[in-house]
């Protein structure tokens, strides 16, 4: 069962990194605190706390998908080339699930 609730982990966390990358995404300046972010994710069914939502941005950094900026206690994230490849589907961050492509 240990096996079982480990891969859904990995699968939240995977899911979470694509779901952020859209947000940042869909924004003109491609930049959302993780205040915004908190707020976004529970609309597909990802309820989690400001401190795993902010390690999910920092892995993201680390991967070269956005940068992060800290501003008191939220996080500023903006989306790289690399990141906007990844939801173009050029290119695949290891641990962020693949975009779907348009029209599936």
């Amino acid at each position: 069962m240990s096996d079982l609730s480990t891969d859904l982990q990995r699968i939240l966390r995977e899911e979470a990194r694509l779901t952020i990358l859209k947000a940042l995404g869909a924004q003109d300046n491609e930049t959302l605190s993780s205040s915004m972010i908190e707020e976004i994710l529970p609309q597909f069914a990802i309820r989690q706390e400001r401190p795993w939502i902010h390690q999910q941005m920092v892995y993201l950094r680390d991967m070269g998908a956005i940068t992060l900026h800290d501003a008191g206690s939220v996080k500023i994230g903006t989306l790289t080339n690399l990141g906007r490849r990844h939801l173009d589907r050029d290119t695949i961050i290891e641990g962020v699930k693949r975009p779907s492509r348009r029209g599936d």
